[in-house]
C-alpha cells in the first residue's frame, strides 16, 4: 500500500480504500478523506451508515434477479398484482441496465437479470450466470394455465457487442431445447439495432433505448 508518512495511519487507511474505487486515482482519494475529515461526525457517520445498509440490506431479488431491499422487488411485486405483463421479460446482464431501461417509461413487462455475460476468455461460462433460472421461469409460465394459449415472449437485452451477443445466443438455445416447452410457447426477440453495435447499454441514451424496445426483433 503506497502511504504518505505526513498522514496518520487512518488517513493513509481511507486514502488507500478510496483508491480502490473505479476511477478513483490517488489524488481524488487524497481530496475524498480530506473532505471526510472536514465534515461533522454527524455527516460522516450518515456517510458510513449509507455504506453499511447497502451492504446489509441490498440484495438480489429471488425472481429475476434484480437489486432490492424487499423480496420480490417492486417490478416483480407489481407483476404479481397485475400491474406489469410476467408474459413478457427483458433479459439484460447487470441491474443497473434495468435501470436505464425504466428510463424510457416505454416497457410494460418484468426483467431478468444474468449477473454477467459468457467470456470464456475470463473464466466466465454460462453455467456462472442465471440462465437456469430463467429456462425455470419460461417452462413455468409457458405451461401454466391462466392464460389458455398464451405465449412467453423473452427479449433478449444484452449488450450489442461479442459477449454480448455470444450470450444471447446461448439464451436463446437453451431456451428453445428446454424439454417439454413446446417451441411455439416461446417467442425470443432482441432488443433492435439502433444500439450501436460494439457499444454498451451505458451508453445509449432513453430516445435509442426506447426505440430499441419498441422495434426489437425476433431471432431465428
Amino acid at each position: 500500500m503506497n502511504t504518505n508518512p505526513a498522514y496518520t495511519d487512518s488517513m493513509n487507511r481511507l486514502i488507500a480504500e478510496f483508491a480502490q474505487l473505479p476511477g478513483i486515482g490517488r489524488r481524488t482519494a487524497e481530496r475524498l478523506a480530506f473532505h471526510v475529515l472536514k465534515s461533522s461526525p454527524d455527516e460522516a457517520m450518515k456517510l458510513a451508515k449509507a455504506i453499511e445498509d447497502v451492504k446489509t440490506h441490498v440484495r438480489h431479488c429471488s425472481v429475476c434477479f434484480n437489486l432490492t431491499e424487499a423480496d420480490p422487488c417492486p417490478i416483480c411485486d407489481a407483476a404479481a398484482k397485475g400491474k406489469r405483463n410476467p408474459r413478457k421479460i427483458l433479459v439484460v446482464e447487470q441491474p443497473k441496465d434495468v435501470i436505464l431501461l425504466e428510463q424510457t417509461g416505454v416497457y410494460d413487462g418484468v426483467y431478468h437479470v444474468l449477473l454477467g455475460r459468457i467470456a470464456p476468455l475470463e473464466g466466465v461460462g454460462s453455467g456462472d450466470l442465471t440462465i437456469a433460472a430463467l429456462e425455470d421461469r419460461v417452462a413455468a409460465l409457458a405451461g401454466s394455465g391462466d392464460v389458455p394459449g398464451a405465449g412467453v415472449e423473452v427479449i433478449l437485452g444484452t449488450n450489442p457487442n461479442l459477449e454480448g451477443d455470444g450470450t444471447a445466443l446461448a439464451v436463446a438455445q437453451r431456451l428453445t431445447r428446454r424439454p417439454g416447452v413446446a417451441e411455439e410457447q416461446v417467442h425470443i426477440s432482441r432488443l433492435a439495432r439502433g444500439l450501436p453495435a460494439g457499444s454498451q447499454l451505458d451508453y445509449a441514451n432513453k430516445s435509442v433505448l426506447s426505440d430499441a424496445i419498441v422495434s426489437r426483433t425476433k431471432m431465428g
